[in-house]
């Protein structure tokens, strides 16, 4: 039966190799997510897309953006910087401008929402009004810091208790915070220790911990421990550390390369899959390729650092798992439309458990340009 007769998104599947043959697979499938960008912007106009359903390619998208909305705003960056085209730089400039309700919300995905809404901005016409915007966000993060508990709590800007650490709040406003000077780095960095420290004191590790008025932390149940996305968040957050911080202080540094050696060294043993269950241990549940993307974005950046300290990568290898995960995304999960399906929302709920998802989206495109040297590594 065909796609139009079913009005189902046909998704080419894997060659049985599940290797890698040249270059021409991540240019095609760059290519392929230009384009299903451009539907997506037709799709949703002024405002910001949340999950696509597989079957239809029709988006559910959110006025204000919740904590997507920097990833909707960073893929049409990406897509301008590539193009160079005037209208997709504008299209750029007026999405991020529409995160500025963001700045003054409690929240912690601030780090998500500005630092990817507004780091690639930079460039041939910037008009300064994103870097004005993404400075504005971190100085109101730093702000919001609690240097008793060593973090930017999570907020209550979407529900539930503000005091809680998260492994999602800490990839972006490593960065973003790092920006603002000493104190900024200084605040960066707690966050980051705190969040390593807190969540790899689990096997696997547990995403969330709430502080408790004594000073003590109290594990949360959800997300629970074995959620897909857990380890490529953190592994974002370090990776990003040690570009942005570690220069400062060679302890920190050292610090660093411990840790992102303890997350990855696992993901690159016989077996392990390229795309993750939304959790592990469901066997039954959904996968989540929206994790898959992450962690390639991350290996990636850390294959970079490696190649600058002069490490070899032969040894531990994760420029070339972050090529197998592209290309295993690129091969067998992408539409025929070009958008990245069977991402995972919220398996706990039900909610988008097999969907296109607009930060898997942006991912994967971010990996993509990164591997065919569109773009610097640590340029988002």
């Amino acid at each position: 039966m065909t796609e139009e007769a079913t009005g189902q998104r046909a998704m080419p599947r894997e060659p049985a190799s599940g290797e890698p043959d040249g270059p021409q697979w991540a240019e095609d499938a760059l290519a392929a997510v230009w384009r299903r960008t451009r539907e997506t912007e037709a799709q949703v106009g002024a405002r910001f897309p949340l999950y696509a359903d597989p079957g239809t390619g029709v988006w559910r998208s959110t006025s204000k953006g919740s904590w997507t909305g920097g990833f909707w705003a960073g893929l049409l960056w990406l897509r301008a910087l590539d193009s160079g085209a005037a209208r997709e730089r504008q299209a750029a400039v007026a999405c991020t401008g529409r995160l500025a309700h963001w700045v003054g919300q409690d929240t912690a995905t601030r780090g998500l929402i500005f630092w990817y809404g507004t780091a690639l901005a930079a460039g041939p016409g910037e008009d300064g009004a994103a870097a004005r915007l993404g400075d504005r966000a971190a100085r109101a993060c730093l702000a919001a810091y609690d240097a008793e508990r060593g973090l930017v709590p999570w907020g209550d800007a979407f529900g539930g208790p503000r005091l809680v650490a998260r492994a999602d709040a800490v990839p972006g406003l490593v960065p973003l915070l790092a920006g603002r000077g000493p104190d900024g780095a200084d605040a960066a960095w707690a966050q980051l220790t705190r969040q390593l420290t807190l969540s790899l004191a689990e096997h696997p590790p547990r995403p969330a911990w709430r502080a408790a008025p004594d000073g003590t932390w109290t594990a949360c149940s959800e997300p629970a421990p074995g959620w897909s996305r857990t380890v490529p968040w953190l592994l974002l957050a370090v990776v990003d550390g040690l570009h942005f911080l570690g220069q400062q202080r060679q302890q920190r540094r050292q610090g660093l390369w411990e840790a992102a050696e303890g997350l990855v060294g696992p993901r690159l043993g016989a077996g392990v899959p390229l795309v993750p269950r939304a959790y592990d241990g469901r066997p039954d549940g959904p996968v989540d390729t929206s994790a898959a993307a992450i962690e390639a974005v991350a290996l990636l950046k850390l294959a970079a650092l490696l190649r600058a300290v002069g490490r070899a990568e032969e040894a531990w290898p994760p420029g070339r798992r972050a090529r197998r995960i592209l290309h295993r995304l690129s091969t067998a999960h992408l539409s025929a439309d070009g958008g990245l399906t069977e991402g995972c929302y919220d398996a706990d709920r039900g909610l988008a458990p097999c969907h296109e998802l607009i930060w898997g989206d942006f991912f994967l495109a971010a990996g993509l340009a990164m591997l065919t040297g569109r773009t610097d590594p640590f340029a988002t």
